[in-house]
């Protein structure tokens, strides 16, 4: 009986270009200061993010062709604005699409029990990447600063890393295979990677470490892990 009312009231997300105009319109609606906005401006926004009519009947209204006012007001729409509901859409798509657990820095292993369960018990969709390093090998330490950088730009990816001698098997990662970098998902071995920095200039950075790891296609897409701002900067083009 009251299907109808609800069905009007309750606020959805549209799809189609149609339906994304619609969102957007709104968004831009809510989220302008009402003071600084002319009245007949304000009224032309509001009509504009209402995609049905308020007459049934009426129905070349909803399928008119955009006046000239209309576009013009489209192209002096605030550019601050536009991002931030890029930035609401993303994070919207990201909790969608991200099943799994988030990380944000690289985590010491304290010794080869923590290494064995990080391999095994992580979640299965996890990605996790573990560095093997000691102290006064030559690229460990820059490889440690990169790893730090990517962490903050793969949420879901979790990187660890652990010095040779407390992974139990010391023999196994001698210095001459230092570092290395293994990378597991679902406890099954992806990468194997001794002696990583021979693959890689003298002097590397965090974007040499990525460009080599998306080369094996052992990083997730960057548009789904990136920051909100990096999406955006993306975008702007």
């Amino acid at each position: 009986m009251s299907g109808s009312t609800e069905n009007e009231e309750l606020p959805a997300t549209q799809t189609g270009p149609k339906g994304v105009i619609h969102d957007w319109r709104r968004f831009k609606l809510e989220s302008e200061d009402h003071d600084s906005i002319p009245p007949n401006k304000r009224e032309l926004l509001r009509q504009m993010s209402n995609p049905k009519s308020s007459n049934e009947d009426t129905r070349e209204k909803v399928n008119r062709k955009m006046s000239m006012q209309e576009y013009e007001m489209i192209q002096e729409e605030d550019e601050n604005c536009l991002r931030d509901y890029r930035k609401q859409c993303m994070q919207e798509m990201h909790e969608r699409l991200s099943f799994g657990p988030t990380f944000d820095t690289v985590y010491e292993l304290e010794n080869g029990e923590a290494f064995l369960e990080v391999i095994e018990k992580e979640h299965c969709l996890t990605l996790v990447v573990v560095h093997i390093y000691d102290d006064g090998i030559k690229g460990c330490d820059a490889l440690n600063n990169c790893l730090t950088c990517l962490a903050a730009e793969y949420p879901s990816v979790k990187f660890c890393r652990i010095r040779a001698s407390a992974t139990g098997a010391g023999e196994r990662f001698s210095d001459d295979v230092l570092p290395t970098l293994l990378v597991y998902k679902a406890g099954e071995l992806l990468g194997n990677f001794l002696c990583v920095t021979k693959h890689m200039n003298e002097e590397f950075f965090a974007t040499d470490v990525e460009s080599f790891l998306n080369e094996y296609g052992l990083l997730p897409e960057k548009e789904f892990a990136a920051s909100p701002d990096e999406a955006d900067d993306a975008d702007v083009e």
